[in-house]
């Protein structure tokens, strides 16, 4: 639920209120019984790094076709390998 900030135009007085999309704006100051405004300030949300951009995934090469890798593993081999040592003279 979005949070919306007030100001009454009459004792300055600031807050804040959940609120949902569907419900109407605050009119009186709940101090005072003044008129109030939304106050509107900087979304707190920045996107950085890469990849936020159409242009982050384009390479500088013409694209080449890819060649698909083998992923599967390799099969178990029923040989069995001899740790022997050959002396060599």
């Amino acid at each position: 639920m979005p949070t919306y900030q007030y100001a009454c135009n009459a004792c300055a007085h600031e807050f804040e209120v959940f609120q949902a999309f569907s419900d109407d704006s605050l009119t009186h100051c709940p101090i005072c019984e003044g008129e109030v405004r939304k106050v509107f300030s900087a979304v707190g949300v920045v996107f950085k790094g890469s990849g936020f951009y159409k242009t982050d995934s384009k390479s500088s090469s013409p694209a080449t076709p890819s060649v698909a890798k083998d992923t599967s593993p390799a099969p178990l081999s029923t040989e069995t390998k001899s740790n022997s040592v050959t002396k060599v003279d």
